[in-house]
Parts: structure tokens; sequence; C-alpha cells
């Protein structure tokens, strides 16, 4: 198989601490420079004809896109250890703490570097300031929501590390590179405890 991904971006960062977790090798790795415009060229549309990574190219030629359906497929390959629940109740948790991450923290995330950093006017044309700055407000409230959730329970989705963790730990990171956002600076110690456990378990 084979992986297409972009190191900094986030979503292939997922698939990338997704396979580290469970252990996962012998998936080339093809790196796409998304500043440059890797991800317009023909040969890329082919496999994503919306032109976004990840994308990973299964073994008999088919291309797999969206962070979740290939954290799906290689779960399925490789069910231990088992990272998005182990029956359907549990399954039905870790997806909504997951989803949560992914479409509130990580959006509202996105959403604010996208409209606001100059170096991503590549990516994002027009930007609107005001726009990203208002994001920007609302990942912070909902990062104080995930640190009294992180008050109550250890991990994201409850009580043992699961893909909510990993989507939530490649949000924050991208949070922390380019809006400099610290949780403990701003009175989060739930939510940077969590974190720091987080890059113990990633180092690098």
């Amino acid at each position: 198989m084979r992986l297409y991904t972009s190191p900094r971006a986030p979503n292939p960062r997922r698939v990338t601490l997704f396979m580290a977790a469970k252990g996962i090798d012998g998936i080339e790795l093809v790196d796409v420079d998304l500043n440059s415009g890797d991800q317009r060229a023909g040969d890329f549309l082919a496999l994503n004809p919306l032109a976004r990574v990840p994308v990973l190219v299964l073994d008999d030629g088919r291309a797999l896109s969206e962070t979740r359906a290939i954290c799906t497929y290689l779960e399925g390959l490789y069910p231990e250890p088992n990272l998005m629940g182990v029956d359907t109740i549990e399954r039905a948790f870790i997806e909504m703490a997951d989803r949560r991450m992914e479409l509130h923290l990580m959006l509202e995330i996105a959403q604010c570097v996208r409209h606001t950093h100059p170096g991503l006017a590549v990516l994002e044309q027009p930007q609107f300031p005001e726009f990203g700055a208002a994001q920007g407000k609302k990942m912070r409230a909902t990062a104080r929501w995930l640190d009294g959730e992180l008050g109550k329970q250890p991990y994201v989705a409850g009580e043992r590390f699961t893909i909510a963790d990993i989507t939530a730990f490649c949000a924050l990171e991208f949070a922390r590179g380019l809006m400099r956002f610290r949780p403990g600076a701003e009175g989060m110690a739930n939510l940077q405890a969590w974190r720091d456990r987080m890059v113990e378990r990633f180092p690098g």
C-alpha cells in the first residue's frame, strides 16, 4: 500500500499517528507538497479529484481518501490495539468523541489559520481575517469545554486511549504551531497535562 501524505498537515498526521499507535509499517509514504500545488497535479487528481490528502492506495490499486475512512480500513486490517471500539456501544461513543474533535476543535483551528495566517494564503483565497479571528475564539471555547472533560476522565473518549485522542492531539499541535496556542498558559491545566502525555506517547 502507498499513503500520500503531507507531514505538517493535521489530517495526514492523524493517519500516520494512527499507524504508529498500531505499530503498522510497510506502507510506502509519498509526500505531497501542498504549497507547491502537488495536490492539484493531474496524477494526484486521478487519485482524489477533491485535491486533498491523505490518500491510501490499496494493493488492488483503488484509492481511499478521507482520514476517518482510511483509519477504519486500517483498524480492520490491524485490529490490535483497538482504537475505535470493541462493540457497538463503545464504537458509537468513540466516534462521537472523534467527530467532536474533528468537526469542532480541528475545523475551528483550520478555519482560523487558513483565514488569518499569511503562510496559508496560497491555500485559501480569498482570506477573511475577521471570520478567521472569530473561529479562533470558537476554538478556545471548545478547548475550554475539552479541558473540563479531561478533568473528569483521562482520555478524550473516556477511560482509554483511542482515535479521538489522536484527532485532538493533531489539532492542538497544529494550533500550537500556527496559533501559538498553549492550553496551560490560558488556564486549561487539564488539557495541557493531557497534551504533554500525548507528546510522551508520540515523541518527535
